[in-house]
């Protein structure tokens, strides 16, 4: 884990409420793998400015408005004209994300990572099926241009409520098969992600998902009535308020041998097996 200020290069609304943003921090980024994420204290406390990137302070003042930090996936990288960048997706819902909204080029985020253990991609797979609920698709969508450039096949499922909220198939590699779900109807097929997902299972080697715990739950569903054994690794997202094992805020219960154990997600995670955990 590394700690520094990234400054932010980029700041685009995409679609909708969402938005990507682009950092200048290859600390954060080098060694960072899918899956992965970063943690942003989204604040303009000046104590946090004049505490520096290499002070590791998890306590902010009480002027710091929200307390707490953000973890936020990693998206995408790729090669900028001064060195690597790395980016996020997010959707504006609350006061930390209306704040990063609001930053500009040149804008500096204090921030740690990368953190967590990310996906795993077996060495005998090669047809992958990628699952993405809402703002899920985000750690998927680099999983997706990794798998590609390593000349994988790729076919991603993108679900959302309406077509406004669906992540732009136009952004991905043209190599991958994008299956879409609304469910309004507004665009692609009506209803879950599911339904393709128990058609798709038995194609592919491996499975990835990241959403919310209703997908969870509905996908853990459909693979246990499946014939399949395939490996669905699943990415949770809970709030966190440190990141490293810290806080123990984002604690759950997962099947191990002989039995369950709470897990920490930001820790142990936030890659478990479907099954395990739903």
């Amino acid at each position: 884990m590394k700690i520094a200020y990234a400054e932010v290069v980029e700041n685009e609304r995409l679609y909708a409420d969402t938005y990507a943003m682009w950092f200048r921090a290859p600390a954060l980024g080098n060694g960072a793998c899918p899956g992965q994420f970063v943690m942003l204290r989204c604040t303009d406390d000046a104590a946090v400015e004049a505490a520096g990137p290499t002070t590791y302070n998890l306590q902010p003042t009480t002027s710091a408005d929200p307390l707490l930090p953000r973890p936020m996936s990693y998206y995408r990288v790729r090669d900028g004209a001064a060195g690597p960048e790395w980016a996020i997706l997010y959707d504006v819902v609350g006061r930390g994300t209306a704040w990063l909204s609001r930053r500009k080029p040149g804008d500096r985020v204090y921030a740690w990572g990368p953190l967590g253990n990310g996906y795993k991609v077996g060495r005998t797979s090669r047809n992958l099926l990628l699952v993405g609920g809402g703002i899920g698709v985000a750690p998927l969508v680099w999983l997706a241009d990794d798998a590609v450039r390593k000349g994988l096949s790729v076919t991603m499922i993108v679900g959302a409520r309406t077509a406004e909220l669906l992540f732009p198939a136009g952004l991905l590699p043209p190599e991958v098969e994008v299956v879409v779900t609304t469910d309004d109807g507004s665009a692609g097929r009506k209803g879950f992600v599911t339904a393709p997902f128990g058609e798709l299972l038995e194609w592919c080697d491996q499975a990835f998902a990241c959403g919310p715990t209703p997908m969870f739950r509905a996908l853990a569903e459909t693979a246990r009535a499946s014939k399949t054994r395939r490996s669905v690794q699943a990415l949770l997202e809970e709030r966190m308020g440190c990141g490293t094992g810290i806080c123990y805020g984002c604690a759950v219960e997962v099947r191990v041998r002989g039995g369950r154990s709470m897990k920490l997600v930001c820790k142990d995670g936030p890659r478990f097996e479907l099954r395990d955990v739903y």
